[in-house]
């Protein structure tokens, strides 16, 4: 009788738990995305006041992603030279003044270049943010500390807006402070709460660096860079770029239907993040990015033919739950494949979202021109396919470790 009690301790001490870098990363990301999220819906109104053609505009939003896209293979070597948390500090203090500059702009060259310059230091902060999670985390609670983590984006990007529309009430500039000040909040938070190293009991923490050669040849690695190149042109690309031009000219509906339907999809994604990491992280990442990426095809195609806006909004909201599983398994899988101090991979990782997340768009809306929405739509449905395909050469344990021979 008296095995058991020492059997539960043991158990209890042993169990490997979330490290306070997850919660504090995931307070910094509540944080960035609550003023990116204030910023976004006024920026093209901002822009426009410099009298500034719509296609200039456009420039204003493609340059903080482009930024981001070209800073993003020097932010890998920057990661293994100067550390994480320098990285990520030094990131969002770029991010913070040139917001802060942006709402000081007097001419539209000026603004388009601190857009820029913040889409660099974005791209420094995230790849640092997600390097240092996946290295400081264990392997079987990877999913759930990247859930955690992205909770705090999703719940600073539903706030962020309404926030965004009570400061425009007062002035265009001062979202821009504002974004400023969160970053400084989040910049600090980093700065106090970060542990100098990595305090965790799994041995991957103090393991060499694994050869990026190693890791671009790893099943794993390639599954998942396929997956977010998925996830970033669906996601990122066709569904924001078409959905709300589908709501209007096809569906005749108001514009504030979209936001309200985004809304509920991103609550749908919230609700199922925890969910979502546990079964990437206890049933396995392959039946995951199979399932998940599957549904989200479906699903997003199934969204062109909508007869009508509650038809709509419930396969968005089929795809919001699809989505907590499409971001945290195949974040998991880089961190499986790279281990701790990864920061190329997670560089490349990166880029492939963005590269879609820039392509999509572009190709949805010639599609939308020349063929159909269907067309467009099917496109992004099809390289979902593609990326649950490329899944089912995954190894079938929990962690995505091969097994041993």
């Amino acid at each position: 009788m008296s095995v058991l009690p020492f059997r539960r301790h043991v158990t209890d001490v042993d169990r490997p738990r979330l490290t306070r870098d997850v919660y504090v990363l995931g307070v910094i990301a509540f944080f960035v995305m609550v003023g990116f999220g204030v910023v976004v819906p006024v920026l093209p109104v901002y822009a426009r006041s410099f009298g500034v053609d719509h296609a200039l505009v456009g420039a204003v939003l493609s340059a903080f992603a482009l930024m981001r896209l070209v800073a993003s293979p020097f932010v890998g070597r920057l990661i293994d030279l100067m550390g994480e948390r320098v990285v990520l500090s030094v990131g969002i203090g770029i991010v913070a003044l040139s917001s802060g500059l942006a709402g000081l702009a007097q001419t539209y060259p000026q603004l388009l270049l601190l857009r820029g310059a913040g889409g660099i230091g974005s791209a420094m902060f995230s790849i640092a943010a997600m390097t240092l999670l996946l290295g400081a985390t264990d392997p079987s609670l990877r999913a759930r500390a990247v859930g955690f983590y992205q909770g705090g984006f999703l719940v600073g990007g539903m706030a962020g807006p309404a926030l965004g529309g009570l400061l425009a009430t007062i002035s265009l500039t001062a979202p821009f402070f504002f974004y400023a000040g969160t970053l400084a909040v989040a910049g600090l938070v980093g700065v106090v709460l970060l542990r100098r190293a990595p305090q965790h009991s799994s041995t991957t923490v103090t393991a060499p660096p694994v050869p990026l050669g190693v890791v671009l040849r790893d099943v794993r690695f390639r599954t998942a860079c396929v997956a977010n190149f998925a996830q970033g042109w669906s996601s990122l690309g066709v569904r924001s770029a078409l959905v709300p031009v589908l709501v209007v000219e096809v569906l005749r509906g108001p514009t504030a239907w979209t936001g309200l339907l985004f809304a509920a999809s991103a609550v749908a994604q919230t609700i199922a993040l925890a969910p979502a990491a546990r079964f990437v992280d206890t049933v396995g990442r392959r039946p995951a990015v199979i399932g998940s990426f599957s549904v989200a095809a479906v699903t997003l195609f199934a969204v062109s033919l909508a007869p009508d806006v509650w038809t709509l909004g419930a396969l968005l909201c089929v795809y919001g739950v699809a989505t907590a599983f499409m971001g945290t398994a195949p974040a998991a899988l880089v961190g499986d494949a790279a281990g701790a101090r990864g920061g190329r991979p997670v560089a490349i990782f990166s880029m492939c979202s963005d590269v879609g997340a820039i392509a999509g768009p572009l190709v949805a809306g010639l599609l939308v021109d020349t063929v159909s929405y269907p067309a467009a739509f099917g496109v992004a449905a099809v390289l979902l396919a593609v990326a649950a395909g490329a899944a089912i050469r995954l190894p079938r344990t929990a962690t995505g470790t091969p097994t041993p021979a």
